[in-house]
């Protein structure tokens, strides 16, 4: 691409001779720009967003997190390459004024997309009900929010889809307001003490917006397709389905994008992607499976790169369905997994099975001594026969392969479960919101959790809680976890909170289960060896300064 020259180049006045005659050094001279050395890349992507949006309070999900780092930034981040730890991002400091509040700096010279500089009242707004809260008000718990039916009106006369307060509210259940100090630096008000405030300003829906782009867009659709944001890189073109084009942001506040434009296109099959690498049509191969992985690299000029991520593999089970009410039948379930099983044969060993939902990085909250329930066939036949399961059959709704190994997966564990007595069958679905439908039949489906900041409430009670997904679409709920989620989140006794998550553990996966843990989940890219590219350990891929070296 050639870039016009600035008018002060374009607009060279010219020399005049004496007694005002044009003179062979007065021709004129057209500055000619140089192109723009970057190098453009394509990635092939299994899928670049569910919901055919790029708002990230509507596209919480795996794939959307993968394109979504180049675009979106909050106030605080996560350094990607650095172990995940808090990083200034859009804020510069931070500090804690009280159990309820954070006072924040901001960066001054920010500059959005369309130019404008980022101020207070961006951060104002995008943490408002206009554009996210809705009608909602904070609570303990704030409200819970049912996915699906009726649009939420705001006060601005503008409607959100009703998983973008759901979202909100499931993120920030307490955040009462923000208050504007001066332009650069204000405070994060709770209506409840808060020891994770800093955590929550880190993760993934906490990003800044544009104000005055997101009142000028006709529709709240036309914002989400094209959003106007902070990050290296903006949209250019979104075809749903498709491919995003993003161009470079060089109006951005670190260092200059090394890039000139990203494309994300969606192969899902994971040959047409392997050999799309091949030929060159595209530099990054997303999504690459264990067995591929030596495949890929027998090319010499390829590489695999990647490993296990913040984010575990689910099973998640519908009480609701007559079938799975008695908590026996759903404790059989997870008694039958030989989870090491199927990641040695599937997995090729290159991740492992964890303890529960949680993580090392919760530092002092992991529960080190907890574990997945045990692999044990005669207890689940045991389970059953108490439970007084007849062989009825069970349905388990199934995407084809959203997740890397998931139909694989789905085989292996419908034999185990057959070896027990328990029934079930497959059912293919198409999207997401065919999993989640209410419709009859939904009993087992596939899922998985991440950890978007270091504390237990991130994961558990954000995803299992009252204002969690599992509650939201109404097929799990627990009176005591719900009780106890509350406490979670607005207690600063540590001792007690840790306690606490221990009881949760127990409740979620072992007494009446929700849901039950398969392995930590893994993610695989290919590229040329030729590229000084590293990949991070989540779904977010890095495209900033630091990381391209080519």
């Amino acid at each position: 691409m050639i870039l016009a020259p600035p008018p002060s180049l374009q607009r060279r006045s010219l020399l005049l001779g004496a007694g005002g005659t044009l003179g062979l050094s007065a021709l004129p001279r057209f500055a000619i720009a140089q192109a723009d050395q970057r190098p453009a890349i394509t990635i092939a992507v299994q899928k670049i967003s569910n919901s055919n949006t790029l708002e990230v309070l509507r596209e919480q999900s795996n794939v959307g997190e993968r394109a979504f780092s180049m675009l979106w930034e909050g106030l605080i981040g996560r350094d990607l390459l650095g172990g995940l730890k808090p990083i200034p991002r859009l804020a510069t400091a931070w500090r804690r004024v009280s159990d309820s509040v954070v006072e924040l700096d901001l960066r001054r010279g920010v500059k959005f997309h369309n130019g404008d500089e980022m101020t207070a009242e961006d951060v104002v707004f995008s943490f408002g009900p206009e554009r996210m809260f809705g009608d909602t008000r904070p609570t303990a718990q704030g409200r819970t929010i049912e996915i699906g039916g009726d649009r939420i009106p705001t006060r601005a006369g503008r409607d959100l889809p009703p998983e973008v307060p759901a979202v909100a509210r499931r993120s920030w259940p307490a955040l009462e307001r923000v208050e504007i100090v001066d332009k650069y630096k204000l405070r994060f008000h709770n209506a409840t003490p808060d020891v994770t405030l800093e955590g929550r300003l880190s993760r993934y829906g906490s990003e800044i917006i544009s104000k005055r782009a997101f009142i000028e867009a006709e529709t709240w659709f036309d914002w989400a397709r094209r959003p106007v944001l902070t990050g290296p890189y903006k949209v250019v073109e979104f075809t749903a389905d498709q491919s995003l084009l993003l161009a470079a942001h060089d109006e951005y506040w670190g260092e200059r994008p090394p890039l000139k434009s990203v494309r994300l296109i969606e192969i899902p099959e994971v040959s047409s992607r392997i050999n799309m690498l091949r030929s060159g049509e595209v530099q990054f191969a997303c999504d690459i499976p264990p067995d591929q992985i030596g495949t890929v690299e027998g090319d010499k000029r390829l590489q695999v790169q990647g490993g296990t991520i913040l984010n575990h593999r689910l099973t998640c089970f519908d009480k609701t369905h007559p079938q799975l009410a008695d908590a026996r039948v759903r404790r059989a379930f997870t008694h039958a997994i030989d989870r090491q099983a199927i990641v040695d044969s599937l997995w090729a060993g290159r991740t492992e099975v964890p303890k529960g939902l949680q993580w090392p990085y919760y530092d002092d909250m992991f529960v080190a001594d907890w574990s997945v329930p045990e692999y044990d066939p005669a207890e689940a036949q045991r389970l059953l026969k108490a439970a007084g399961y007849k062989g009825d059959p069970i349905p388990y709704r199934l995407l084809n392969n959203y997740y890397t190994n998931q139909v694989p997966t789905a085989q292996v564990l419908v034999e185990m479960w057959k070896q027990v007595g328990l029934n079930v069958q497959i059912e293919m679905k198409e999207n997401w919101s065919q999993i989640l439908s209410r419709e009859p039949g939904r009993a087992v489906r596939d899922w998985s959790n991440s950890a978007p900041f270091n504390d237990p409430v991130s994961s558990i009670v954000n995803q299992h809680g009252p204002n969690g997904q599992q509650q939201q679409v109404g097929e799990w709920s627990n009176e005591e976890m719900n009780k106890l989620s509350v406490e979670m989140e607005t207690s600063t006794d540590h001792a007690r909170r840790k306690q606490i998550f221990r009881r949760m553990l127990a409740i979620c996966e072992r007494e009446d289960p929700a849901y039950t843990v398969l392995h930590q989940n893994a993610t695989f890219t290919a590229l040329p060896r030729r590229l000084g590219w590293k990949a991070a350990p989540a779904f977010a891929m890095e495209f900033r300064a630091h990381n391209w070296k080519a």
